[in-house]
């Protein structure tokens, strides 16, 4: 479904991605594992076209999308979730969803905020007219995942959605993120955290210092203590 190749990314003079490739199926989340500053973050900005590669391909369901604009891209179905959320604080919890919202249009029936509901249990008991700036951590996050639905999209780029949270509410995201998965949307989240990889990911990569050095099934990398401790550990 998603198929990155070769790609190269800068930040102004720093090199940031030399050659990152890697791949989702259809039918998968996919985990990209690593420390802060490995480059994870800007390996899903580039697919996005928020940051432009300078070299590579990116091809989503066989079309390029490398010199794309993020709005061209969001509309041929990929979402994205920021690390940062990005929730407005002076918006409703309602309102915050319907800002995501596009038109269905060739992708189904598309998502509603009764849909949202159902899938998201915890937000509904929020009630609809809590302010952004008055939710929790994780509650921001479910209602970024919310919000990113909102636009149909049949692939979700997530980054780091388990920073920060509690154990038990990661382990409601987690729950979250298989449920979405069971809708038919396919996912490709960063990740520092692997146990909450483990539980909604079958396959990841490892990417240090902008180059991905390991490719394979997350319960192969778990038992590898040498890997994780050279690519993963502080």
């Amino acid at each position: 479904m998603l198929e990155v190749f070769d790609v190269h990314s800068y930040y102004g003079l720093s090199y940031i991605l030399q050659g990152v490739s890697l791949r989702v199926g259809g039918g998968e989340i996919v985990a990209l594992i690593g420390r802060n500053g490995a480059g994870k973050t800007t390996t899903l900005k580039s697919i996005m076209g928020i940051v432009k590669p300078a070299q590579g391909s990116v091809v989503f369901k066989g079309k390029e999308l490398r010199g794309l604009k993020s709005y061209q891209i969001a509309r041929l179905g990929i979402g994205y979730v920021p690390e940062d959320r990005r929730i407005y604080s002076n918006l409703t919890l309602t309102e915050n969803i319907e800002m995501g919202q596009m038109k269905p249009g060739k992708r189904g029936a598309g998502w509603t905020i009764e849909r949202i509901y159902e899938l998201f249990p915890n937000l509904k008991a929020l009630g609809g007219q809590r302010l952004g700036g008055n939710m929790s951590g994780g509650e921001q996050q479910l209602l970024a995942i919310a919000r990113t639905l909102m636009g149909n999209p049949e692939f979700i780029l997530l980054d780091e959605p388990s920073e920060g949270l509690a154990p038990i509410i990661v382990s409601t995201l987690a729950n979250t993120i298989n449920g979405i998965k069971a809708e038919g949307v396919n996912m490709l989240l960063s990740e520092q955290n692997m146990r909450f990889a483990q539980k909604i990911a079958e396959r990841c990569y490892i990417i240090d210092r902008g180059k991905i050095c390991f490719e394979g099934r997350i319960d192969e990398l778990m038992s590898n203590e040498a890997l994780l401790r050279e690519h993963l550990t502080l």
